[in-house]
């Protein structure tokens, strides 16, 4: 099974609460959409992560599976009816925004290095703002090559 964060688990993650045991942060963050539940249990075994600390993230709802449909807040339009992105009248993206869609990337980027980019990308997620991301940029430029910085790159500066 292929896991990604919540919404309320990257809350987590950044606010660093008891959501989140410290054996749990590493094999957290390395849920990316793209690794299985067992690869991430492999990564993570000496560390002492069990497939009962996935479970508990899974119910706590810091993880769902992949492809699971986004809840709704309560009042909001569907998301057919919303538009893509927050752009502005004369066509640009809000810092929020890019912040967003930057983050994202980052985090997508940054995983994908395994454990050897952990650090990077703890640091990706303790970024709270647009400029802590930006300020972020070389580094993961240096972590990823200029080829799938190129991503990011587009999304800070979008």
């Amino acid at each position: 099974m292929i896991y990604v964060k919540t919404q309320a688990g990257q809350q987590a993650l950044k606010e660093r609460h008891g959501a989140l045991t410290p054996r749990q942060r590493p094999a957290f963050i390395l849920f990316d959409g793209k690794r299985t539940a067992q690869q991430v249990l492999e990564a993570t075994a000496a560390m002492g992560v069990t497939a009962q600390d996935v479970q508990s993230m899974v119910e706590q709802g810091l993880l769902e599976p992949l492809g699971a449909p986004a809840p709704a807040p309560a009042g909001s339009a569907s998301t057919a009816d919303a538009a893509p992105d927050s752009v502005s009248p004369n066509g640009f993206k809000s810092s929020g925004d890019r912040y967003q869609d930057a983050y994202r990337i980052a985090t997508e980027l940054t995983s994908g290095l395994g454990l050897r980019g952990l650090p990077l990308t703890l640091a990706v997620e303790a970024a709270g703002g647009y400029r802590e991301l930006q300020a972020l940029a070389p580094r993961i430029r240096a972590a990823v090559g200029e080829a799938k910085f190129a991503r990011l790159e587009q999304a800070l500066n979008g």
